[in-house]
């Protein structure tokens, strides 16, 4: 639950605020598809601009009551989107690969119980084949 990631989120930022941590990455396997997730590793802090920002001039916003107070308030919360976020791909990544295991399980077991089937069947006609002869042989002794 995003709850969860709270803790850990705030104790992240905070240490980063502090100079604890000079930088902060989260490796996790991003979910593609079903049969593709890919590992990943993402720089968490500091935050990189996104490049699609170029042309967005820096002093078009204010910030109340201060942009440090706003980044104290936001910076966690960022912080434990992006920790949620990781959480919920990797999640999504083991639930698919368990999928994709007990599709091949079950397809495997299918497979085996035919060829169960066919095996017994075969020394079944085998036998019934024997007695017949066997019968027969009989008969023609007498």
């Amino acid at each position: 639950a995003f709850a969860d990631v709270l803790p850990i989120a705030r104790l992240v930022a905070d240490d980063f605020v502090a100079g604890v941590y000079d930088r902060v990455d989260v490796i996790y396997p991003r979910f593609v598809s079903t049969l593709v997730q890919r590992p990943v590793m993402e720089q968490l802090l500091p935050i990189v601009p996104a490049e699609d920002t170029v042309g967005v001039p820096g002093n078009q916003f204010l910030f109340e009551p201060n942009p440090s107070t706003v980044l104290r308030q936001l910076l966690p919360r960022y912080v434990a989107t992006r920790v949620y976020q990781a959480i919920l791909e990797t999640t999504a990544s083991e639930m698919s690969s368990k999928m994709v295991a007990m599709k091949n399980a079950t397809e495997n077991a299918e497979e085996l119980i035919e060829d169960l089937t066919l095996s017994y069947n075969k020394v079944r006609q085998a036998n019934i084949t024997r007695e017949m002869i066997e019968i027969a042989s009989g008969a023609q002794a007498r």
